[in-house]
Formats: structure tokens, sequence, C-alpha cells
């Protein structure tokens, strides 16, 4: 297959979303968690999460454009600044996957797709419960990706909670924790660790 920018842009509007965010690879499948002052809750599927640095630890995922129907979970951040990450298991895949419908915001998606709420003391916004590896977080900022109305939500990891048996030679195995991945709008696929290489130094670059 072969796609012009022009090709690309007369595709209908389904293709042309599975298509484009498909084209990244397999990308990290979570729940983000948050609740609003009337203390309604809310949990949305988003595969563009990732790591922006570690000291501090810092996290960003992208936000849709707001209106009525979608930013829910970007106004409830705004609203109480934390918010929670939860990793998607395979055995929670299915209710996992329907909290991207545009529900009401009077709705909870943890009730309407059967997941369970989870709190540590002192901190406001929901885990939740089926995810054994949740970051409770704290906003910093947002920035507007003019382009395409988007915007990139930065927050601080303030609670780090994962299976201990996933802690390994100082790395974290992804396939103990039942990680899985997301491609495109609706495919969803196991992780299975295939190798491990050392921290790289240029001394220890091999020849090839």
């Amino acid at each position: 297959m072969k796609y012009t920018k022009k090709e690309i842009e007369e595709l209908d509007r389904v293709t042309k979303l599975k298509i484009i965010n498909s084209v990244t690879g397999i990308k990290p499948a979570n729940l983000i968690g948050t609740i609003n002052n009337n203390a309604q809750t809310n949990v949305a599927i988003f595969s563009s999460v990732v790591h922006l640095g570690s000291a501090p630890p810092l996290l960003g995922f992208i936000t849709r454009p707001q209106t009525e129907e979608v930013g829910h979970t970007y106004f409830n951040i705004i609203e109480n600044k934390v918010y929670t990450i939860n990793h998607i298991h395979k055995d929670f895949i299915k209710n996992a996957h329907y909290t991207s419908a545009k529900f009401n915001k009077n709705i909870s998606e943890f009730k309407r797709c059967n997941l369970t709420e989870e709190y540590l003391e002192d901190f406001k916004a929901p885990f939740v419960k089926e995810s054994n590896f949740k970051i409770g977080m704290r906003f910093v900022e947002a920035i507007d990706i003019k382009q395409n109305g988007t915007k990139l939500i930065i927050g601080e990891i303030e609670h780090l909670i994962f299976p201990d048996n996933a802690f390994v030679d100082g790395d974290i195995d992804l396939e103990a924790t039942s990680g899985i991945g997301i491609s495109g709008l609706n495919s969803y696929y196991s992780l299975k660790k295939i190798a491990k290489h050392p921290y790289v130094r240029i001394e220890d670059v091999p020849e090839f």
C-alpha cells in the first residue's frame, strides 16, 4: 500500500482515523480516571500517554478538542488538578474499550462499563481497581496544539503502584503485569518481552 497526502485526505473519516492512529505502531493502553467537584467520576481510554522526563517524573497525554460531548477528562483535571493513569489488562479490555463512547457527563463510565473506583487516602481522583499498574498524577500544565485544537496535558507522578514481581533487576517487566497495547481505534495486542540489552555507554557499543 502507498498513500499520497491527497489520497489520505480523500479517505472516509473512519478509515482515515484507523490508519493514522496505527502508523506509530503499538501504543500503551490506559484508562484515565478523574472526578469533578460534584463527585461525578469519569474514566476514559487513552492511547497517547508518553514519558516526558524522569526528574521530575513527568508524563503527558493528548486530549481531543473539548465540546459538550467530549472533554470531561480535561475539564475534571483542570477543576481538581489530579487524575490517575491505569494500565489496561486483557481480562477487562472490553470494559475499557467501551469507555470511549460519548457518554453524557452525568453518566460515570465506571458504572456504565462495569469498572470499579478505588481511592487512596488524601488523593481525590479515582483509580481503576481492576488494573494492577496504577499511577496517581498531579496536573502541571496544558499546552495548546494549534494545528488541530488538541492539548498536551502534562502531569507529575505522585503515586506509583505495580506488582512486586514486575520489578526485576531494576526494571519493570510489563509482560509480568499482563499489560496490553493498542493500535488504531479498536485493535489490542498482548505484550511479550523478547530481549533485554544493557544501558548503553559509547564504549560498550559492539561492532555490527
